[in-house]
Order: C-alpha cells, then sequence, then structure tokens
C-alpha cells in the first residue's frame, strides 16, 4: 500500500491559508495535519476550532487533528463540528483513554493514540481494538523543524510487530523530522502515514516534494 503524505499546517504561510492548502492539494497531499498546541502540555500555542473551520472551507481534503493539549476532552467535540476527520490525544492527557476515544469515534471521527518519544507501547496494550491510528512522535512535541530522533526506528518496528499481531487494521503514523532523506526507511518500517511540515511547505516543488515522501521520484 502507498504510504499518505499529510503536510502539516504548522510550516505553511497562515497569511495565506487558501493558497497553501491548495497548493499541496494539487500537489497530491492526501490529507492535512493540524498541530494543536496549549502552551501547556508542549511550550508553543498554535491554534483552534477556527482555524480547522477555515481549513474545511478551503479544502474536501481530511482534516487529521492532533491535540497536543492537557485537558483534550473539551476541544473533540468543537473540532469535529469545524470539520476533523481524524483527531488525535496523548496518552498522557487523559484519565480516561477509553472513554475519550470512544466519544470520538461515536462523533463521526477516528480516533488515534498520539505517544511522545519516551511514552512506552504498554499504554496499547487493551486499546487495540479502540484505535483507528497510532501517532508516533519522532521528535519532542511544541515546534517544527526538529531533528527525526533515530533511536525511535526501533520503536517503530517493534509498534509494526505488535500492530501485525493485535491490530492490523490500525494505521502507523509518524510525526517530526520526515522528510526524503528518511522516508524510505519509514516507509520500509511499515508507516501508512508520514506528516510532513517543513518538507513540503518549505520546498520550492511541492507535488514533487511529496512524491519523493512516497518514493515516486528519486
Amino acid at each position: 500500500m502507498t504510504v499518505r503524505v499529510a503536510p502539516s499546517l504548522l510550516s505553511c504561510d497562515l497569511a495565506h491559508l487558501a493558497d497553501e492548502i491548495a497548493s499541496v492539494a494539487a500537489g497530491g497531499a492526501d490529507l492535512l495535519h493540524l498541530d494543536v498546541m496549549d502552551g501547556v502540555f508542549v511550550p508553543n500555542l498554535t491554534f483552534g476550532p477556527i482555524l480547522c473551520a477555515a481549513a474545511r472551507r478551503c479544502t474536501t481534503l481530511p482534516l487529521d487533528v492532533h491535540l497536543m493539549v492537557e485537558r483534550p476532552e473539551p476541544l473533540i467535540e468543537p473540532f469535529v463540528r469545524a470539520g476533523a476527520n481524524r483527531i488525535a490525544v496523548h496518552a498522557e492527557t487523559v484519565a480516561h483513554l477509553h472513554r475519550t476515544l470512544s466519544v470520538i469515534r461515536d462523533l463521526g471521527a477516528t480516533p488515534g493514540v498520539a505517544l511522545n518519544p519516551l511514552t512506552p507501547l504498554a499504554v496499547l496494550d487493551e486499546l487495540w481494538r479502540e484505535v483507528g491510528f497510532v501517532l508516533v512522535m519522532t521528535v519532542n512535541p511544541g515546534f517544527g523543524g526538529q531533528r527525526f530522533i533515530t533511536t525511535m526506528t526501533d520503536k517503530l518496528a517493534r509498534l509494526d510487530r505488535l500492530r501485525r499481531e493485535r491490530g492490523p487494521g490500525v494505521e502507523i503514523a509518524v510525526d517530526g523530522g520526515v522528510e526524503e532523506g528518511n522516508a524510505a526507511a519509514l516507509r520500509a518500517l511499515g508507516v501508512d502515514v508520514l506528516v510532513a511540515g517543513t518538507a513540503v511547505f518549505g520546498a520550492p516543488d511541492r507535488a514533487r516534494a511529496i512524491a519523493q515522501l512516497r518514493g515516486e521520484v528519486g
């Protein structure tokens, strides 16, 4: 199966949101990634449901929302109403993860669990039937443009083995430092979705950048 590419709006020019979205949509993007930060769980503050709704008005691409926030529960319904198709929450931020994932699903979105670099895979042990995707952070979250943590390749290999045994329908997504130089290795590790900000929005030819991440051009 061809890997899907999700350009991260964190790296786009928000002053020209519609044009930025149109450029990556025309370039072959499969979905759009929205990094939502609260300045508490991570040291940055980004955007909320209003920007999600603006993005929805600009495109029919699926919107992939990553809630890097201390209290994600109150934001889930507003983001779904704003057009989010997928929502990932961090395992550390909710007391009752099963309930939170069920709420996301009941509202009509695909639920995901985000794992920080040092979050153990064991948090997924009882969740394989509840999640649609696992979002593996390959940088410490909070800022775009960081370098990929190379030790995360072992974690991804272990996650892929677990997924094959316990949740073959669950997608694996990777977020952080994704670029042409490591995309082939990530595809080989079974990754289904590559989230890329600078590697796409910082490229002079965004269609080529997306194709390179998929391995379609050299």
